[in-house]
Parts: C-alpha cells; sequence; structure tokens
C-alpha cells in the first residue's frame, strides 16, 4: 500500500482537520452501512462511518409515517450475525426496525461520526487513496471542512437518499398543502379535505389506506403501470414464496404463478385503473427496479369505491387537478408518493463508468465486487435488505484479502 507520506493536500477547500482511516471510510449509516461495518468488525477490521445526520438509520426515525410496517417477513429484513429477535412479530413496525437497528449498533459497538454531509471523495490517482471532504460541526458549534483519507470508500448511502419531486405543469400554482410523503406522519391533519396521493407504490398504497382510515377523502394517481400482488398467498408470506419459486422454477413460470395467484384474488386490476405491465412481476422489478405493491387492504376499498384512483394528471389549477383523460376534481392537499433517488453523483467524483446518470452501480454486486481502485457499494442493487446482507459480507470478505488476514 502507498505511503500516506505521498499524498498532497488538497488547496481548493480550506480544510480545518484531517484524519487518515486505518480502514475503509463507509458513507451511510442506514442499514446498509450498518451491516458492511459489522461484517468488518467480525474480521478485526476497522471502519469509518460518515453519517450527515445525527442519527443512524436517519430515513427511518425521521422521514417515515407513523403506521409503517415492513412488508416482508422478519428473516428477511435482518442484518448479518445478529437476527431479530424472536418475540418481534413478524411484520416489524417501522418503530420496531429502528429499536433493533440501535441494538446492533451498539452490539457491534459501531459509532459513525454524526453530522457529516459529504461535499465530494475522490480517488487520488497519485497517492492511491480515497479522499473524503465533509463539512461537519466543531465543539464550538461551527461549521468546519474536513477530509478523510483512506485505502478503501464503500458507498452505503441508498438509493432513497434524497426525495423526487415530478415536475407537473403548474404545480406551484395549488393553493392547498402540498408535501413529499418523507414528510407525511398521520392523517390526524386531513381529516374530512379531499387528498390527492401522487404515486402507487407501496408507500402510496398505504398512505391512502391510512387516511381514509383517518376519515379523510382519498384519491390514488396512477402514473405508471403497476404489479400488484397480496402480502400473502396461501398462508406464506409473498416474498418467501418468490424465494422458493426461484428456486426451483425458471422466472418466467415464478412469474405465471404469481400473476395467476393475483389473478385468482382480483381477477383484471386494469379495470380499477390499475394496468399491469406486459412483464412479470419479477422480471419487470429486474428490468426496472419498481417494486411490485405488497397488498395490506388498500385494494379492497379501491374495488368498493372507498379510494378513487385516477391516471396520470396533466397540470394543476389553484383548487385541484387535471387529468390526462379529461377529467377535473378538486383537493384540499397533495402528497407526492414518487419516490426517491440517489445522491451519489452529488459529491463521488470520477466514476462514471461505474454509476449510470441516477446514481446507481452499473452492474450487479456479485460483478462489482473487486471494486475499482478500493470502491464498492452496499445496499443499491434492488435487492432490499435481504441484498444489503449478502453484499456486506461479500464485501467484507474480500477486504479481508487485501487487508493481509
Amino acid at each position: 500500500m502507498p505511503p500516506f507520506s505521498r499524498l498532497e493536500l488538497w488547496d481548493e477547500e480550506p480544510r480545518n482537520s484531517l484524519c487518515f482511516a486505518s480502514g475503509p471510510i463507509i458513507i451511510g449509516a442506514g442499514p446498509s452501512g450498518l451491516a458492511v461495518a459489522a461484517c468488518l468488525r467480525m474480521f478485526k477490521i476497522p471502519s469509518l462511518i460518515l453519517e450527515r445526520e445525527d442519527c443512524i438509520a436517519s430515513l427511518w426515525k425521521y422521514n417515515t409515517y407513523d403506521r409503517i410496517h415492513l412488508h416482508i417477513p422478519k428473516q428477511y429484513c435482518d442484518l448479518p450475525f445478529r437476527p431479530i429477535p424472536k418475540h418481534y412479530p413478524t411484520y416489524l413496525s417501522g418503530a420496531q426496525f429502528l429499536d433493533y437497528l440501535n441494538d446492533y449498533a451498539s452490539w457491534f459497538n459501531i459509532k459513525p461520526r454524526f453530522n457529516e454531509r459529504v461535499m465530494s471523495a475522490k480517488f487520488d490517482e497519485r497517492s492511491q487513496l480515497w479522499r473524503v471532504l465533509t463539512m461537519g460541526t466543531s465543539k464550538a458549534n461551527r461549521e468546519e471542512v474536513r477530509e478523510y483519507v483512506g485505502h478503501w470508500l464503500i458507498v452505503a448511502s441508498g438509493e432513497n437518499a434524497e426525495e423526487v419531486k415530478p415536475n407537473i405543469e403548474n404545480i406551484h400554482n395549488f393553493k392547498g398543502k402540498i408535501c413529499h410523503s418523507r414528510s407525511y406522519k398521520n392523517g390526524r391533519d386531513y381529516a374530512g379535505k379531499k387528498v390527492c396521493v401522487v404515486g402507487c407504490g407501496n408507500s402510496g398504497m398505504e398512505i391512502a389506506l391510512d387516511l381514509l382510515k383517518s376519515n379523510a377523502i382519498p384519491s390514488i394517481v396512477v402514473r405508471n403501470k403497476v404489479h400488484v400482488l397480496p402480502q400473502e398467498i396461501l398462508g406464506k408470506a409473498t416474498f418467501a414464496v418468490i424465494q422458493g419459486l426461484l428456486r426451483i422454477a425458471p422466472l418466467w413460470l415464478a412469474d405465471r404463478i404469481l400473476l395467476f395467484c393475483a389473478w385468482c384474488k382480483w381477477k383484471n386490476t386494469a379495470k380499477w385503473g390499475l394496468p399491469r405491465p406486459k412483464e412479470g412481476p419479477i422480471a419487470y422489478k429486474i428490468h426496472t427496479r419498481r417494486t411490485p405493491v405488497l397488498d395490506i387492504g388498500t385494494l379492497c376499498l379501491v374495488k368498493d369505491g372507498s379510494i378513487e384512483v385516477h391516471p396520470a394528471i396533466e397540470s394543476f389549477t389553484s383548487h385541484g387537478a387535471n387529468f390526462c383523460d379529461g377529467h377535473y376534481k378538486e383537493y384540499d392537499a397533495i402528497i407526492l408518493a414518487t419516490g426517491y433517488r440517489s445522491n451519489v453523483k452529488d459529491w463521488l467524483i470520477g466514476e462514471d463508468d461505474q454509476f449510470d446518470s441516477h446514481g446507481l452501480p452499473k452492474s450487479l454486486p456479485v460483478d462489482g465486487l473487486k471494486g475499482k481502485n478500493g470502491i464498492y457499494v452496499v445496499g443499491m442493487s434492488g435487492r432490499g435488505l435481504l441484498g444489503s446482507k449478502l453484499e456486506a459480507q461479500q464485501i467484507a470478505q474480500h477486504i479481508k484479502t487485501q487487508f493481509g488476514y
């Protein structure tokens, strides 16, 4: 490994502190960052986690709605080397999952550096080191630029780092309340109000259900074709059924079985405004990264008319929305359940060959584990928490071979 003495300091930014990391620098203290830090610790490899917020798993602590639950059984959501406790329910609430993550960090003695917003990360060819600039806060509560230097960089900032807001004509003219689902907590403030939920993913569907239970009048806007599957099939979690099918059947057959099960329950969902893509749910997920909706009761309320479904919005007015089918409807509030994006392109410099325009890795994790120049990615493959768990173990194993163990 190149000696630290060859490092030339950056002059472009004022820097108040410089830190050399003896192990990997991990960007992000969400589930993926914690998982890879724990796996490294099992090999006695130190790591340094940089987290922009003041806590671990900030998305789960600050940016989820009150009724959120994992739609996947707990055995597929735990992190390496520490299962979710048996006394927890099959489908954890957001608060229970956050408690598990805090316990996980404590168990492995993982102590991220909080309030460290990454401004840039770049591989220095001359020193063969990664150089990460952050904006942190000093003990005197002053902002200061810090530089972290190390041989490995692990990107664990996730696919959901920043909210996505659609560019719909005249959206700023709407005089009612507009918020992203990131800011939605519960439906208490919406009681008696007509609310338009833009987006029909798992969050949009669950928020619409929550609004109805809070005596609001919700509508769902379906902008794209969507696969809706029951949360359970024949008493088993659909996610578990999918895993089992893929072990014994080709993908096309697994997709057909899932669609048959959905058809047996609902027949043709297109008649309620929810047309399905031509590809099956698994193939569609692989090609588009769009996860099938696992229904927890919303579809029955769509079916009986309690929740209206509309096509894409063409434009907003001061008090409502014009839909692409020519209809108009007035609303008191708009909730944008329009998803999130990676922010990797905002701070990672010179790695365009490894990340696409959306800040997501171009290759699957199994193809990218060699870590060009010591860079690794965890939790951004579209495979959820189970993918993060597997990737974290693979990355730690690979770094172990370079660490001389």
